[in-house]
């Protein structure tokens, strides 16, 4: 790891009270919880397609800005 890299980690996780190993440890729990794009667009192909035409989206656009 580029030692520029590391201090700067180090300078966060002294920010925090924290350890690097647990600044890191968080740092990739968080990551790893969140979901990647490919993820996410795989899970809206699986979703089944809704039937809505145009005029039916200008008018929820519309009336959502009443």
């Amino acid at each position: 790891m580029p030692a520029d890299v590391l201090a700067k980690l180090r300078e966060r996780a002294a920010a925090q009270g924290m350890s690097l190993s647990h600044y890191v440890r968080d740092l990739l729990s968080q990551d790893a919880a969140q979901p990647t794009i490919s993820e996410v667009v795989d899970q809206i192909a699986e979703r089944a397609p809704v039937d809505v035409s145009d005029e039916e989206i200008l008018d929820a656009i519309h009336e959502g800005r009443r």
